[in-house]
């Protein structure tokens, strides 16, 4: 089993430059401003031949109860509670704080190893700040740089007592998880239905909008499914986003999320659904081709439910085409009613992004399409569709042979669209097609 380990300190230390770097990518937002993590990010690593489990976390500082900064200690706390060792990283160049003994402190008393590192230590004499750090209790620092990959060596000395000696083959295997990731607007209550999903407080909530920065991963298991589950930051009108680079960075990391996922979850606000914005998501995910579900939040807020869900599913079916028939979910993150319905709605879509359709059952629907509704005439000659297949599943693409492809309206396209849904039942899921002319090849030369 991997060692897991829990990277505390004050904000801007490097903690997820360390966290990104024992992770073998960028997963973790970085950046000069202090307090860029606020939540626990969780992913696996490796130092030479030892197995990590590697969690980021917040910054700890003094905060009153209730606030941001307080939950998001909050967060750290759980972490330290879960490791099995806690890396402490302190900046070199600005020598040990005040902070950093109230770090010190919270440490020793969770009764978990405890291993020092001094972050930043490129590039000129630090021996003063590693002189300092001895004060804290740890005993020798490691002179570390994250930013340059400095000093691992070291730390890989350090953690190798702590390291479970179970052997890579002694590990069971488990279904590749299915991967889903809950993207909307900010402040829609996509956090909040991350946690309500897990079942604790996992990822920080509250009326703030925007509180989360980055995309955040769990592994979840329920009703014998397994699921890579990702939070991500709400995506604002890019012209909103514009010159704040962290809410860029944000944003990437949302859509990094979206193009790795199976499924994603669209987290819409009952009582402003389907504005323009969420309109743009839907499309967003629709062209990644990513199987898609509508979470409608905060029902409970709704007086006439029935001639509401009426609405949305008209909206819907007007505004956004190309996922038409997708399901639209209606609950409440904060108390809990509706979630039960969500999950089914998760896996039946999943279901059936990776439908295949036999290519016969395809020709004999191209043929009866074909007769319902031929396609329009280019310059007086007729386009003529010999044929039909599914080259691909996840999202369903099909390829049409024929002369002409090129001049087929969209009209005609979305028309083929709605009839392959009837027909197959691909409610809800993108759809592609592939324009191919020339002869068709599944037939004798």
């Amino acid at each position: 089993m991997p060692l897991t380990i829990a990277i505390i300190g004050r904000p801007n230390a490097g903690k997820s430059t360390l966290f990104n770097r024992l992770a073998g990518k960028r997963l973790a937002i970085v950046h000069d401003e202090p307090g860029v993590t606020r939540d626990r990010r969780v992913a696996e690593g490796a130092l030479g031949e030892l197995s990590l489990r590697l969690i980021d976390t917040a910054g700890l500082e003094d905060a009153k109860p209730g606030t941001l900064a307080a939950r998001m200690a909050e967060q750290t706390r759980t972490a330290i509670a879960e490791a099995d060792v806690c890396l402490f990283l302190i900046d070199a160049r600005a020598g040990v704080t005040a902070g950093d003994e109230i770090i010190a402190r919270l440490a020793r008393r969770s009764g978990k190893p405890v291993i020092l590192a001094a972050n930043k230590c490129e590039g000129r004499d630090q021996s003063a700040a590693l002189g300092e750090a001895w004060q804290l209790g740890f005993g020798e620092p490691i002179a570390l740089s994250a930013e340059h990959g400095l000093g691992l060596d070291e730390l890989r000395a350090a953690l190798q007592p702590y390291a479970d000696e179970t052997s890579p083959s002694e590990e069971t295997e488990v279904d590749k998880p299915l991967r889903l990731a809950i993207a909307g607007r900010p402040n829609v209550g996509k956090s909040s239905l991350f946690n309500r999903l897990l079942g604790e407080e996992r990822a920080l909530t509250g009326p703030e909008a925007g509180i989360t920065r980055d995309a955040i991963a769990v592994d979840w298991q329920t009703k014998g499914r397994n699921i890579l589950l990702h939070d991500t930051a709400g995506l604002r009108k890019r012209a909103r986003a514009a010159g704040h680079m962290l809410e860029q960075l944000s944003i990437a990391s949302t859509l990094d999320a979206i193009r790795f996922a199976d499924c994603v979850i669209l987290v819409l606000d009952a009582t402003a659904a389907f504005e323009q914005q969420d309109l743009k998501i839907a499309d967003l995910i629709a062209r990644e081709g990513r199987a898609i579900v509508f979470a409608i939040n905060k029902w409970d807020l709704i007086e006439n439910p029935g001639p509401a869900m009426a609405s949305l599913r008209e909206r819907l079916e007007r505004l956004l085409p190309q996922v038409g028939g997708a399901p639209l979910v209606t609950l409440s993150a904060l108390s809990g009613g509706g979630i039960s319905r969500l999950l089914p709605a998760v896996v039946e879509a999943d279901r059936i992004w990776n439908t295949r359709v036999p290519t016969a059952a395809l020709n004999n629907f191209l043929a009866e399409a074909l007769a319902r509704h031929p396609p329009p005439a280019v310059k007086g000659r007729r386009v003529r569709i010999r044929y039909m297949t599914q080259t691909k599943a996840r999202p369903p693409t099909f390829a049409l042979f024929g002369n002409q492809l090129d001049a087929l309206p969209q009209s005609w396209l979305r028309y083929l669209q709605n009839s392959l849904r009837q027909s197959f039942g691909l409610k809800g899921t993108p759809m592609r097609f592939l324009l191919r002319g020339g002869k068709n090849p599944y037939t004798d030369k």
